[in-house]
């Protein structure tokens, strides 16, 4: 018996040391092992192999028609293109309004970097306001026209009214519904084409003021975009409304489109401008901001421009698209001189000036 306790007691006391060893090396290996774990995270950007993908930001504010196609279609087109080139991910922060309104914002001094605007008009109200110092887009390929769409008449299925031109909006019984010019450059557009498109049919000054002014007539809805008034149509308001073709085939394609689309024989090309905000674009991220830019007038940006109904400014991209309707007698605002006359003499000398005042209207200051 007691040899056996004496041999209880040499194992019991292996055991203990061995026990304590483990212990001790424990408070050894413990610190150690959670210093490593801390270096390895904080050296983890810089493992070959393992470092994650920086990601950029730019800043875009566009027009409202713009916002889907440039969400679902532009962007990640780019991203892709950004991320094979350079390993980086890009993420868009950006906003979609009446261009009057994107523009406005710009002025109050949001951090755009770059803007798409409805028309010129608005980018020269940057220019004016000290946003940009000159009108630096038309250094941009095709005079910072990154894409058209014609002006179109949307009518109620069947075309109960029988609208065929602009002329017939004049008619009596004929309720319109129209984007506001005070807010919306669609609606400057709208102005164009209602008054222009008399004169590239052989008619008179005289006659296309009698045109402009019967369509006034006849609104009975307005609204600050293009897309807040296609709203109001869909709501019920009115017989036709006076739009981008852009919009209407979008809606058409999704089998959304409760109306029809009637093309004038003259009507206006809109023409839509890229900005470049330098002020606001940090030294580092001028390379990828110029990137983007001139990605806006590829091959692959043009084609997805088709794809979302806006017609590309190569005109042999825009045979891709089958749905886009013929106009004979199209125009562009460099018909008319460009804005710098267009605005002062037609939508501001007749519209604002003459025609609002003959129907008992003001423009707001």
């Amino acid at each position: 018996m007691s040899e056996l306790r004496h041999r209880l007691a040499e194992h019991w006391h292996h055991w203990r040391t061995v026990h304590i060893n483990w212990r001790q090396l424990g408070r050894i290996l413990l610190p150690m092992l959670i210093l490593g774990g801390l270096l390895v995270y904080a050296a983890w950007p810089w493992i070959p192999g393992v470092r994650e993908p920086a990601v950029r930001t730019v800043v875009l504010y566009g027009f409202s028609i713009i916002g889907e196609m440039m969400n679902d279609a532009v962007f990640p087109a780019f991203q892709a293109l950004w991320e094979e080139r350079t390993g980086e991910q890009v993420e868009f922060v950006s906003a979609f309004s009446a261009s009057g309104t994107v523009t406005n914002q710009m002025i109050l001094g949001v951090p755009a970097q770059v803007a798409i605007l409805s028309l010129e008009l608005d980018a020269l109200r940057l220019v004016e306001a000290g946003v940009l110092p000159a009108p630096t887009w038309r250094d941009l390929p095709h005079g910072g026209v990154v894409n058209r769409t014609p002006f179109i008449i949307l009518v109620r299925p069947g075309n109960p009214k029988a609208i065929l031109d602009f002329g017939d909006l004049a008619r009596r019984g004929v309720g319109v519904v129209h984007p506001d010019p005070l807010t919306s450059g669609g609606a400057q557009w709208a102005v164009l084409a209602e008054y222009h498109s008399v004169r590239m049919l052989g008619g008179t000054e005289a006659e296309a003021f009698d045109q402009l002014i019967g369509i006034w007539q006849n609104v009975v809805a307005q609204a600050a975009s293009a897309r807040a008034v296609r709203t109001q149509f869909e709501s019920g308001f009115g017989d036709v409304l006076i739009t981008y073709e852009q919009e209407v085939l979008s809606d058409r394609w999704r089998g959304r489109l409760s109306g029809e689309i009637v093309y004038p024989q003259s009507t206006i090309f809109s023409e839509h401008i890229v900005v470049v905000l330098n002020r606001n674009i940090l030294p580092e991220d001028r390379e990828l901001v110029d990137a983007f830019v001139t990605f806006l007038w590829s091959e692959t940006a043009q084609r997805l421009y088709v794809d979302y109904g806006f017609r590309s400014v190569d005109e042999v991209l825009n045979a891709a698209n089958p749905d886009f309707g013929m106009i004979p007698y199209a125009f562009t605002v460099d018909d008319l001189g460009g804005w710098e006359k267009a605005k002062p003499r037609i939508v501001d000398g007749i519209w604002r000036d003459q025609v609002l005042p003959s129907l008992g209207l003001e423009a707001a200051p």
